[in-house]
């Protein structure tokens, strides 16, 4: 068993909310969220009045405890008033991709029974027609303004008492993100309180911030690692965030140049646009002072050029998922320089790692031996809304989260993300569940059978990739239809981006899929 060379931390019993906001007074003007489009900027001291006061409308609305609220919008300076609003009135909050299509966002809406949506104008149709499909939506808000819908911006003026609301942290779910997991289609993943506020306090001894850092918030709030990384972690500690609705080269760059952004927490597209697009050099990136990657793999050649370019200390990497709230490993702040290439990271604070044999799971390995990563800590979810089975698949009676990634770790623990077994795709971060995709693909009704995996495309994102059997009536089918097919269905992210025909799909006995003999034909 390797454990963290930190010294444990108390678990935080406190909403999260509370646990974000307690020093909100005491940083007062400070200002805690910039729009780094038009440069509206709210302080401390209002985030925290104005969250209450939200709290408060939607208290009068009818929001109670253990409601489910979906948050379903872009980033805006609105997302965390709306969040930590949602918490402080009782409600669960489960954040949907602004890209969702209307029948993905009912899925979810039915699936965790969300009575309310606070969405943006220009998602207002999509959220409406998720409504419709889903039923049981009471109310749909806006952070903005559209007619007919109530918005966030006229719920500051409502004059009913702030809501007093007895949360567990132990026990209620704050947030209710959803993930794939190691297979299968997405699951909502229980997040409690304490959870993911005791997950934030793991974190800050190997990333300290406070006032005078300026983090930019480009990768999604509604995405566990753009929750924690760049919303409740900074705003617990008195940082500036400059927030961005979604990633523009040209727009990320003026906004690192012009707010004198401090830190820069990524995944590898945007590792890969530092390091080799010529943009880069027009602009005064001097304020930087380190560089963070996690959400997927990156590659240490990629990592070193990016940090060569910038003269920054080496990209340093983190490691977790949604169901560890999300984080295990990062490489600590006053350690980038002398961290060796590709590592991503050390345990934080209070967790706990095992690594077992693939080929014996009773067996523990040694510093130097690669198998599959398992976790244990204060930040391990409270399991799968739903999905027993699925949460006792994943952690073990003695509170083992049995990742799926295969690692190793050096003689200083450091760790080493080699593999996964699980059979998730990461395209740019966003997680792409094989199954959901093929079971798109057998609607077809050109396509026999099919299998989709991950493969790597030219600038090392790994992308979906279908393996396809065409019916006997069809072999005129185009890999175009099907993708065609595909996008039509489903978020962007989720495309099918290649397209090989076969004869047909390798399957073992029982019917599963052999994915190994597709990737070694890829």
């Amino acid at each position: 068993m390797f454990r963290s060379e930190y010294a444990d931390v108390p678990p935080v019993d406190l909403p999260i909310h509370d646990a974000v906001l307690a020093r909100a007074a005491e940083f007062g003007d400070i200002p805690a969220l910039i729009d780094g489009t038009d440069g509206t900027t709210l302080s401390y001291e209002q985030v925290d009045r104005f969250h209450r006061r939200v709290a408060a409308a939607l208290a009068e609305a009818g929001v109670r405890k253990g409601d489910v609220l979906a948050l379903h919008s872009p980033n805006t300076i609105a997302f965390p008033t709306a969040f930590y609003a949602a918490t402080r009135a009782g409600a669960t909050v489960t954040t949907v991709h602004p890209l969702a299509t209307a029948q993905e966002f009912a899925k979810q809406l039915t699936d965790s029974a969300a009575r309310w949506i606070i969405t943006v104008s220009p998602l207002l149709d999509i959220a409406r027609r998720a409504a419709e499909l889903a039923g049981g939506v009471r109310e749909i808000f806006v952070c903005d303004s559209a007619t007919g819908h109530r918005s966030l911006i006229d719920m500051l003026a409502c004059a009913a008492p702030e809501p007093q609301v007895a949360i567990d942290p132990a026990q209620d779910v704050a947030a209710l993100p959803y993930s794939s997991g190691t297979t299968g289609t997405p699951k909502g993943v229980m997040l409690t309180h304490r959870q993911i506020a005791t997950n934030l306090a793991q974190l800050n001894p190997a990333i300290p911030a406070g006032p005078g850092d300026r983090v930019l918030a480009v990768l999604p709030f509604f995405h566990i690692y753009g929750l924690t990384a760049l919303m409740n972690a900074p705003l617990r500690q008195g940082a500036t965030v400059v927030v961005l609705p979604r990633f523009d080269l040209e727009q990320f760059l003026a906004a690192v140049q012009n707010h004198r952004i401090t830190a820069l927490y990524v995944a590898p597209p945007i590792v890969l646009a530092l390091a080799k697009h010529p943009a880069v050099a027009q602009y005064d990136l001097s304020s930087l002072k380190y560089i963070i990657s996690a959400a997927a793999p990156l590659d240490a050649r990629l990592a070193a050029a990016c940090s060569e370019r910038l003269g920054l200390p080496p990209v340093g990497q983190a490691y977790g998922m949604t169901e560890l709230s999300p984080g295990t490993h990062v490489v600590p702040l006053d350690a980038m320089r002398d961290a060796p290439s590709g590592t991503v990271g050390k345990l934080i604070a209070g967790t706990e790692m095992r690594l077992v044999s693939l080929d014996d799971p009773g067996k523990d390995l040694p510093a130097g031996e690669s198998g599959e990563i398992l976790i244990r800590g204060p930040q391990v979810m409270k399991g799968y809304l739903g999905r027993p089975d699925a949460t006792t698949a994943m952690i073990d009676t003695d509170g083992w989260l049995h990742t799926g990634d295969v690692g190793h770790v050096d003689e200083d623990g450091w760790l080493f993300v080699v593999d996964r077994v699980k059979e998730l795709i990461k395209y740019k971060g966003f997680q792409v569940a094989p199954a959901e995709l093929e079971a798109l693909l057998l609607t077809h009704p050109g396509i026999a059978d099919a299998a989709v995996i991950g493969t790597y495309d030219d600038d090392g994102n790994e992308i979906p990739h279908a393996y396809v059997v065409r019916q006997p009536a069809r072999t005129d089918l185009s890999e175009a239809e099907i993708m065609m097919y595909v996008a039509e269905r489903v978020a962007p992210y989720k495309r099918i981006r290649h397209v090989t025909f076969i004869d047909g799909v390798p399957r073992a006995a029982s019917g599963k899929i052999l994915r190994r003999q597709l990737r070694e034909r890829a």
